[in-house]
């Protein structure tokens, strides 16, 4: 009975994560349209907007009366603790650079995490209104429809989903980026890590690396990868944390890459 209502208690979370994430890039996108208010955090291309905050205080808000004793965190600076030993993760708008420039490759995620691991994560993408969610024991969809395997692509064709700021070019970064582009074929930077593996999960790239990504950057991928039957790891290397998510093969592969 206990397995059943586990069960059943991932599906409304998981529900109640995609009713969210389509509300809050529906908003964000309304906000674009309006204009945007673009501030500067850390660098040129790491950037807030009003859509940002608006989306994330939505989700906040419902999150906190839906799921009262379940902690939050959130890109924007969103920090209630909880008492249920879950959390629930927020990135309002991924790619947000994007986002301010026109682009249509970002997103709004969400993932839910216990003191173990991830268990969904949810993703909607405004642009063509695309719906996916997933988890490790939460086979993914998208709108509603499963997720195909994700393809055994052979290492020379393979395509990477990736990104490194150009100051760690000539780097032990740069270095272990280096050996692990020598098991793809080729490599995309759109920009959004989440959208990045969003494609990934529908079969058109391999495998995405990137280091140092943020929980809110890092899960609701992940769990939607895992949720399709690829893996999503951490791999210490050259003295940061890669995330590498994608096809089995790929993803084991890179990591070893990596790991020199």
């Amino acid at each position: 009975m206990a397995v059943v209502d586990d069960d059943a208690r991932l599906e409304r979370d998981a529900a109640l994560a995609a009713d969210l994430v389509r509300e809050a890039a529906l908003l964000a996108a309304r906000i674009r349209q309006e204009g945007l208010d673009v501030e500067r955090k850390t660098s040129g291309s790491d950037i807030v907007t009003q859509a940002d905050t608006a989306a994330e205080r939505l989700i906040v808000q419902q999150l906190t009366a839906e799921r009262p004793d379940d902690a939050i965190v959130g890109e924007e600076g969103t920090s209630r603790p909880g008492t249920s030993g879950r959390t629930w993760v927020i990135d309002p708008v991924d790619g947000t650079y994007n986002f301010s420039r026109g682009s249509d490759w970002w997103c709004t995620a969400i993932a839910l995490h216990d003191e173990d691991d991830v268990l969904l994560g949810a993703v909607h993408h405004a642009a063509s209104l695309r719906t996916w969610v997933g988890g490790p024991d939460l086979p993914s969809t998208c709108d509603g429809a499963p997720l195909a395997p994700l393809p055994d692509t052979p290492r020379e064709a393979r395509c990477a989903a990736t990104y490194l700021h150009p100051p760690f070019y000539g780097s032990e970064v740069g270095d272990a980026f280096a050996r692990a582009l020598g098991q793809v074929g080729t490599l995309r930077m759109f920009g959004s890590g989440t959208m990045d593996t969003m494609a990934i999960a529908s079969g058109q790239w391999d495998v995405l690396f990137q280091h140092s990504v943020a929980d809110w950057d890092r899960l609701p991928g992940a769990a939607i990868i895992r949720g399709a039957g690829g893996e999503s790891v951490v791999v210490p290397a050259a003295g940061v944390d890669w995330t590498v998510s994608g096809a089995p093969a790929a993803v084991a592969d890179v990591r070893a890459a990596l790991l020199g």
